[in-house]
């Protein structure tokens, strides 16, 4: 049996660089050791599998090249920009099942994508120190950022690390700690960014590093800057409550992704009650993978 994989690219930067995920649809008959091998094989950050649900529109299950993730906010974009350039859906509000729960998903009529995530969990902090050995620089570089790095969750955990401007482009990280880190605190990886000193219409760029889930670095990622997102807004960064983040500079990759959190008053504090993140896609190849050839001892790619 071939399975097609649609290769897009997510959160692109006027129709240029983007992060590519993988798409299989109608996936319902694939069981989870042939997902894991198809996004192995695939290779990319992740690769998104879309089955029926019983109660949702669509059930869609993550897969990185080792290891099946609970979201990807990328891979979500893609899912749903294919299945609107294809015709499957309308421009409207769809409901997805995923392992982070059951999350809505928004396709408007100019084929942005715009994709409900879980409220957010202040998981605790992490000392700079720390920080600074994961990225190698110098822990006096956090202190003028006066922000914590603090490990927060919008489906999935991520640490966030705020770098001084000028910083960002310089990180060498070290993927080997940064890997041991992650899976000690149970977290994908770190989210790293820095806030412009300037007046920009970019609110921060960012890193993302997930060795321990087989991502060296990736271009843009979704769930984590619905996780910056709800950090600004918690510690009260910038008066707005929609952001907008650029990723993959260093990759020559630039991807653009927006973010918008709304909060409710209980009593003096304020409560986030949802947030969001948005982007565009556009599919720019398929492969046909050989399932019975995975299943013995090996793969076929072959570009359609």
């Amino acid at each position: 049996m071939e399975i097609t994989v649609y290769c897009i690219r997510s959160f692109t930067k006027n129709n240029l660089g983007g992060n590519p995920a993988g798409v299989v649809l109608a996936a319902d008959k694939l069981n989870s050791q042939q997902m894991q091998s198809i996004a192995q094989q695939v290779d990319y950050s992740e690769t998104a599998f879309v089955s029926a649900d019983d109660h949702c529109d669509f059930n869609v299950r993550f897969f990185t090249p080792t290891d099946e993730v609970d979201f990807c906010g990328h891979a979500t974009l893609a899912a749903f920009s294919l299945l609107f350039e294809k015709g499957l859906i309308e421009n409207r509000r769809y409901t997805q099942q995923t392992k982070a729960g059951e999350l809505g998903v928004t396709v408007s009529v100019d084929k942005i994508v715009t994709m409900e995530q879980a409220l957010p969990k202040f998981l605790g902090t992490i000392a700079s120190n720390d920080a600074a050995d994961l990225l190698q620089i110098e822990p006096e570089h956090f202190k003028s950022t006066c922000l914590p790095c603090e490990i927060v969750s919008t489906g999935l955990a991520d640490i966030l690390i705020p770098v001084p401007f000028g910083t960002l482009d310089n990180i060498k990280p070290d993927l080997d700690k940064i890997s041991d880190f992650s899976k000690k605190y149970k977290a994908v990886g770190l989210h790293v960014f820095e806030i412009p000193i300037e007046p920009s219409n970019i609110t921060a760029n960012c890193r993302n590093f997930a060795p321990l889930f087989g991502i060296p670095e990736e271009s843009a990622t979704g769930s984590a800057c619905g996780a910056l997102a709800c950090y600004l807004a918690k510690h009260d960064v910038i008066c707005s409550r929609k952001y907008t983040f650029e990723q993959g500079r260093n990759m020559d990759s630039p991807s653009m992704l927006y973010a918008q959190v709304a909060e409710h008053k209980v009593g003096s504090e304020s409560e986030i009650e949802s947030v969001t993140v948005s982007g565009t896609a556009y599919c720019f190849d398929k492969i046909g993978i050989d399932l019975n050839v995975i299943e013995q001892s090996g793969i076929t790619l072959q570009h359609l």
